[in-house]
């Protein structure tokens, strides 16, 4: 073997056959630590739970003191008061608390939780602040309970976020780990406000997790089941608005209007994200302090308590009629026009609260107008599955929106009518509106959030699928003068071009074994008469193996610092089989590329190529890849 050995193509013959069984590869990888942080769950969602249940009793005691005088944690709505000037007053008075508690304690409570929980995972570290977790629940039930037309559900998930991130903070955990602890906690504190488990967790999947993983998905799975069982005893089992009474079966004309009513939800979800950032703006423009703007949106709900009390607060009550049928034409117009403009125009404001139970009404209202004109189904059909429609349009998780909907009513019978009605409303949502109401406020920030999930192309390609270039090389026993002489003069090399290209030069003992590796840059700046051994220049090589994928080669490559990485064999002594730089690793994303983008007609290129054989002159050789083939 000469002390120098170019490129050759015969090299890539000597490679190994590739195996047909790669046994360290398999579907998912599962760290041993993935049991620990699944068992952390278990104390996350048990303690996202209490805290739910614990929000939930603190809006009532708050309204119960607003609006009655009295002190109880009973179940209450700001409606039923005998005095209709604390509609006015109190959400006023809420207000100006939020903004003193947001100036004075933490500027995080203001908003309606989701965009908080996103960008804690996305920039944040999966980290929450103590007095985050403390303030926001509070700040949510002064909120709700003065009467504002917000949801609990968003405090909640941001504050069960919050216990999550706390635990973890106390251990030992990696970033990923902590963020599967605080989406953990996210998923509890929903299904315990709910009993919805598995909606939990699919919001997670959708919006949170931001990828699909047993390390991530377990955590979730266990804190959801564990905070819904804990809720049982405590709030109950049963489904939250039951009494649709869907038929078992339904005519062809209903699956049509499904689509009309999906349709209706999809641009209903588009004013109210309008509205939201319209208001946003608004508010922006004032010139004063922002501590002062919830105040102005408490006054906005005001004017709207007085001419619609029931639009007021969390209004379970008031979707639980208009699911049954049993809502009137003047609550319906009432709660979709004015529930509208006060939640949109005062969430604008800064104020804290949830968005999810608000359009559990507004989607309710707007199928309960919608079954005004439409045919009967049922009582509140046309209610059910427009708010399925709202919740894919709004949140952009047509999953999530239909499961939701089929745990608060346990009505199965309505699935099909949902799965239409949502995705309608998802498709016209995400053709004609870049950001939802929960991811505007982020990009608003100077933040991207791709909610596209896919598998990475690198994953699915191994190294053995490249073409990969033999490598020109050196024998170890070589000085690095004689090296040096050999790029500098081109000499000894059949493609001068090829081989001074090469940025990398494996070093190979004498019967190939891989030692080291010289760059062509430290050899260039070496004297020609050095007579320092190769062994003593080169330094370790970063290697992988060919049935590895380009995702871990990529990953090494970051980790180590690297553009370039050695193939060789899984041999106790590694012998070279190549060199893949980041060119090569392009090579996975171009053919994701194609796939997504090139344009073919598969079935009938036999027979246009049969028909184009049939063309050619007689005497005159057909040519393969011709016309025919571009066709």
């Amino acid at each position: 073997m000469p002390w120098y050995s170019p490129a050759s193509p015969q090299s890539a013959a000597r490679r190994p056959q590739p195996q047909l069984k790669i046994p360290h590869l398999g579907d998912f990888h599962v760290p041993p630590r993935a049991v620990l942080i699944t068992s952390l769950a278990i104390p996350v969602g048990a303690a996202a739970a209490l805290v739910a249940v614990g929000l939930l009793k603190l809006i009532a005691l708050f309204t119960n003191l607003c609006f009655y005088g009295r002190l109880s944690v009973d179940s209450a709505t700001p409606h039923g008061t005998a005095h209709s000037w604390l509609l006015l007053v109190m959400p006023v008075v809420g207000g100006l608390v939020i903004g003193l508690m947001a100036k004075y304690g933490s500027e995080k409570i203001r908003g309606h939780g989701m965009p908080e929980a996103i960008e804690s995972i996305l920039i944040g570290g999966s980290r929450v602040q103590p007095r985050v977790a403390l303030l926001k629940p509070t700040s949510s039930a002064v909120s709700i309970g003065t009467g504002g037309p917000f949801g609990a559900e968003g405090p909640i998930i941001m504050t069960g976020g919050a216990v999550g991130s706390l635990i973890a903070q106390f251990l030992r955990v990696t970033t990923d780990e902590r963020k599967a602890l605080l989406v953990a906690g996210s998923a509890a504190g929903m299904a315990a406000t709910f009993n919805a488990p598995l909606a939990a967790i699919l919001l997670a999947v959708e919006l949170l997790l931001f990828e699909w993983r047993p390390r991530s998905y377990l955590p979730v799975a266990v804190a959801a089941v564990t905070a819904t069982l804990v809720r049982g005893p405590l709030l109950g089992t049963e489904p939250l608005f039951a009494g649709a009474h869907v038929p078992t079966h339904l005519g062809l004309p209903v699956y049509g209007l499904c689509v009309v009513a999906g349709l209706t939800a999809g641009l209903l979800a588009l004013g109210a994200t309008a509205l939201v950032y319209f208001s946003e703006d608004l508010f922006a423009k004032l010139p004063f302090h922002w501590s002062w703007w919830p105040a102005i949106g408490g006054a906005i709900i005001g004017v709207g308590g007085l001419i619609e009390p029931r639009a007021l607060g969390v209004g379970y009550d008031v979707i639980d009629q208009l699911l049954t049928g049993r809502a009137t034409v003047g609550l319906i117009i009432g709660i979709l026009v004015v529930k509208t403009l006060i939640w949109g125009l005062s969430l604008g404001s800064g104020t804290s609260g949830g968005v999810l139970a608000p359009m559990f009404m507004i989607g309710g209202a707007l199928g309960a107008a919608e079954g005004l004109v439409f045919p009967h189904v049922s009582p509140g059909f046309w209610a059910l599955v427009s708010l399925a429609g709202v919740l894919g349009g709004v949140m952009r998780s047509p999953l999530t929106g239909i499961v939701f909907c089929i745990e608060l009513t346990h009505e199965m019978n309505a699935l099909i009518p949902m799965v239409i009605t949502a995705s309608a409303a998802y498709l016209l949502s995400v053709v004609l509106l870049k950001r939802s109401v929960l991811t505007e406020k982020l990009a608003r920030r100077g933040l991207h959030l791709s909610r596209e999930y896919s598998v990475d192309p690198l994953e699915v390609h191994l190294v053995r699928q490249l073409q990969i270039p033999p490598a020109a090389t050196f024998r170890a026993d070589a000085t690095a003068g004689q090296a040096t002489r050999v790029l500098r003069e081109g000499h000894d090399a059949a493609d001068p071009e090829q081989r001074l290209a090469q940025r990398l030069y494996p070093v190979l003992e004498a019967d190939g074994t891989l030692c080291g590796v010289v760059t062509r840059r430290q050899l260039l700046r070496t004297p020609a008469d050095d007579p320092t051994p190769l062994t003593e220049l080169a330094r370790p090589a970063v290697t992988a193996y060919d049935d590895e994928t380009l995702r871990t080669l990529a990953n090494r490559m970051a980790q180590h610092e690297v553009t370039r990485i050695l193939i060789v064999d899984r041999g106790e002594r590694p012998h070279l089989q190549g060199i893949v730089s980041l060119r090569h690793l392009l090579h996975a994303r171009r053919v994701d590329h194609h796939e997504e983008h090139h344009v073919e007609r598969v079935l009938g290129r036999r027979r246009d190529r049969a028909l184009a054989e049939q063309l050619v002159p007689v005497g005159e050789p057909a040519v393969a890849g011709g016309a025919a083939e571009r066709m």
